[in-house]
């Protein structure tokens, strides 16, 4: 059996598609903030000192897509970026959260 057919037959189980994407999304995640981590030259354990966990939470939020925003927010941070949340609609672009209206509001 080719890799293509293979793929399909996989494919043709119902939700199959679906959790492939869930994977592709959860793993994209894990490169992005591990390649931010890495070009900011930090290491697991500086990130954690940064935003107050232990180095093993580094770790899960690298690898898991079930990541708050807050948490998220203070990981984009500690590596010197800045978290901006935009919905596509259509054409359309709608920012949720921006990189201004996150400094200004305050924290519960």
């Amino acid at each position: 059996m080719s890799m293509k057919s293979w793929e399909r037959k996989v494919l043709q189980v119902p939700g199959a598609a679906h959790r492939v994407a869930d994977i592709e999304d959860e793993l994209r995640l894990a490169a992005g903030l591990t390649a931010l981590r890495e070009q900011a030259g930090l290491t697991q354990r500086e990130v954690a000192d940064r935003i107050g966990v232990s180095q093993p939470r580094v770790a899960a939020i690298e690898r898991s897509r079930n990541v708050t925003i807050d948490v998220l927010e203070k990981y984009i941070d500690a590596v010197g970026g800045q978290l901006e949340v935009t919905v596509r609609k259509g054409n359309r672009r709608i920012p949720l959260l921006t990189a201004d209206a996150a400094r200004v509001a305050p924290r519960a």
